[in-house]
């Protein structure tokens, strides 16, 4: 477990973290977001004892890590993929590493087969691409088998198959009771990968919650109804004092949007008044247009013309 416990870095009179408190637990992927700036970066080398607080403490299984004994067993991280150097083959990188941590050097060609570089080991990682990067910072972080996780951007440069394979291979590692705490500004794959979110905006934390319950704080619940009975609906949901708003959806038919209430509470107003329902489905709201609703007062930077959010529904969870 990692427990983040009232930590603050100034630098200067710049503040670049402030009292940030949180825990990431065992066992589930928990993704670590923040518009650029947010302090993500500096947080994550607090943690791994690259940065000293100014106030505050990071702990990883009740220790600081300079305190552990034999850190990347503990711990593996992913902070900057480019941090090798170029004239070394990739299994030479990996042979240093492992011999300046006292691992045994066979964990070298376990982990290249396990990010599937063992058929470019004895190249130099100056030719590497950006997504070969990724992969040989993933078997480093990999090579103590730690219990711990932290990662960067860990998806930078990877195509769709690379992709699939990190979000697969992180969440069969949380499955074992490792925590993983990933950083990423792909939102639309952290919706896939992560159980968690730690959300952080100008240094103050905005959220610690699940994926789900982050998406729901943004947008509540909402409902679509369609009927041929749209003033007979209307008159029911007035009865019941239910708020909602006449509209059209994507293909231009008319229908009600409800809020604060679910589909259950719906189909048995709908039944009771003899209403018949043509469609009745409940809205998901992406984590992107959460992650834009809650962060838009954190956002450092942003270019004339842009909105600071989306009230569309990205999705429906089904249809009656």
């Amino acid at each position: 477990m990692i427990e983040v416990r009232g930590l603050t870095k100034q630098y200067g009179p710049v503040t670049a973290v402030d009292d940030l408190t949180f825990s990431v637990k065992p066992g589930v992927v928990t993704g670590f977001l923040g518009p650029n700036g947010a302090g993500k970066s500096t947080t994550m080398r607090m943690i791994l004892g690259l940065d000293r607080p100014t106030s505050g403490e990071a702990l990883i299984g009740g220790s600081s890590y300079k305190k552990l004994r034999k850190p990347l067993e503990t711990v593996g991280a992913l902070l900057d993929a480019k941090a090798v150097h170029p004239n070394r083959s990739a299994y030479n990188h990996l042979k240093w590493v492992a011999q300046t941590n006292g691992i045994p050097t066979s964990r070298v060609k376990e982990v290249l087969t396990m990010v599937g570089l063992q058929d470019v080991a004895r190249k130099k990682v100056g030719g590497f691409s950006l997504g070969m990067g990724q992969r040989l910072g993933l078997a480093t972080a990999m090579l103590g088998d730690p219990e711990v996780l932290l990662l960067d951007e860990p998806v930078n440069g990877l195509d769709p198959e690379g992709i699939r394979w990190v979000r697969t291979f992180l969440q069969a590692l949380a499955a074992e009771g490792r925590t993983v705490l990933v950083s990423s500004h792909l939102l639309s794959e952290m919706a896939l990968m992560a159980d968690d979110l730690i959300v952080i905006g100008r240094g103050k934390l905005i959220a610690a919650t699940s994926t789900a319950e982050f998406t729901q704080m943004a947008a509540g619940s909402l409902t679509r109804v369609r009927t041929d009975n749209i003033e007979e609906m209307s008159a029911a949901l007035d009865s019941e004092g239910v708020e909602y708003s006449l509209g059209q959806d994507a293909r231009g038919r008319d229908s009600i949007l409800i809020t604060g209430n679910d589909t259950d509470f719906i189909g048995k107003l709908a039944y009771t008044y003899g209403i018949p329902l043509s469609e009745l489905t409940e809205q998901e709201t992406s984590l992107e247009d959460a992650f834009m609703a809650l962060t838009s007062d954190s956002v450092e930077y942003r270019a004339p013309g842009t909105t600071e959010t989306s009230t569309q529904p990205a999705a429906d969870k089904g249809d009656a």
